[in-house]
């Protein structure tokens, strides 16, 4: 096996192409698929893992995610590199990009990285010597009173390095300031949600939530945790009660607050399919319902919407093993080990969303593939069969 893969690596770079830019789907595919909103589409291509998709105030659609440094070798030499451990491909830039239509990108360069942040303007002594395991993983950028705000979180020697980071106007680019201060250090996976009334709040760790001040320099109670109600089973014959591990972000649909995370199938790290499952609460302290499932593959992904109206969330290459095959993968038992369909880079899968008669949300990837939680999945509630039958 790893023979043939060598032998498609390098076939690949004598036909021009990057290694992490398998071909695309062309802009006849992209078109009738984001008009027939019924399949996945692979959109872009290089090495990304947590991509986030947004649509800005100017209408471009933004997209950036956790990279690896600008013009690291590494990128065309590990095409599946996992961003774990010390071979991690993961750099310390925030890489961004922009499209009207979610085919032709942009390359806006890096307009932020990790010694532009406060940490290394408040301890620039750990801001020296080696940058190669400087790790900012999973930056988002949100649009708030109009200037941007990026997040992040940082993983290698300065782990606790994360930040808060806002610009001076309306343009994602420096200098910037740093509201938080020191309340931003040791969040992971950062995100923020601006509730009807315009409050802000930051959420983190799947999942902590806390309102922020006016001025977003401080917390205005004291953090709490919004869990799904109900538990499964863990591995270690344990009940688990919450929504994952990773990946939180808060969305209102309706009159609901929907909170979405991140986990393994099987409930074990790299083990199974990296999915997204969503709870619901008329308040966005809670209660949250059950825990139920969006879709397989699309752990870590970005829901967003187009500007017809459509929902999608954005998905990548998440796995151990080269990408599976799509054919019979809804009856295929992935616990071995950590696997995926997704190619290397970004691609966009349909949600089906519906606010119900009885006001509940239903949240489910479109594309067959994506729309099944396969035999290794751990979480066999009632509220997830009742939608499998």
């Amino acid at each position: 096996m790893k023979k043939i893969w060598m032998i498609t690596l390098w076939m690949a770079c004598a036909c021009g192409l990057s290694a992490t830019e398998k071909p695309v789907m062309s802009r006849a595919e992209i078109e009738a698929g984001l008009k027939s909103h019924d399949r996945a589409l692979y959109i872009k291509g290089g090495w990304i893992r947590d991509p986030y998709i947004i649509l800005g105030p100017d209408d471009y659609f933004y997209l950036t995610g956790t990279t690896g440094n600008p013009n690291d070798p590494l990128e065309v030499a590990d095409v599946y590199n996992t961003g774990l451990g010390k071979q991690s491909l993961v750099g310390y830039h925030m890489r961004l990009w922009r499209s009207r239509d979610l085919i032709s990108w942009e390359d806006l360069g890096e307009p932020f990285n990790l010694l532009d942040g406060y940490w290394a303007k408040q301890q620039p002594e750990a801001f020296t010597g080696d940058r190669s395991r400087w790790h900012l993983w999973a930056p988002e950028v949100h649009y708030l009173n109009g200037k941007w705000h990026i997040l992040h979180t940082t993983g290698g020697p300065i782990r606790h390095g994360s930040n808060l980071a806002v610009t001076q106007g309306d343009k994602i680019e420096g200098p910037f300031s740093f509201p938080l201060g020191e309340l931003s250090k040791g969040l992971h996976d950062p995100s923020l949600f601006r509730d009807d009334d315009g409050t802000v709040y930051l959420l983190w760790r799947n999942t902590y939530i806390v309102p922020l001040n006016d001025e977003m320099t401080k917390f205005t109670a004291k953090p709490m945790r919004i869990d799904p109600s109900g538990s499964r089973m863990g591995p270690d014959g344990k009940a688990i009660s919450v929504i994952g591990h990773e990946g939180a972000t808060m969305h209102k649909i309706g009159d609901k607050y929907v909170h979405f995370g991140t986990a393994w199938s099987t409930d074990r790290r790299r083990k199974g399919s990296y999915n997204l499952y969503y709870c619901t609460a008329d308040k966005i302290s809670g209660p949250y319902g059950p825990r139920r499932f969006v879709g397989r593959f699309l752990g870590h992904g970005t829901p967003f919407q187009t500007r017809d109206g459509k929902w999608w969330c954005t998905a990548f290459f998440n796995a151990n093993v080269p990408p599976l095959s799509r054919e019979g993968i809804e009856t295929r038992d992935l616990s071995k080990t950590a696997q995926t369909i997704n190619p290397q880079g970004t691609t966009i899968v349909p949600l089906e969303v519906k606010i119900q008669s009885d006001g509940d949300i239903y949240i489910r990837a479109r594309d067959p593939a994506y729309a099944t939680p396969g035999p290794d999945e751990a979480q066999k509630n009632f509220e997830v069969m009742k939608e499998i039958l």
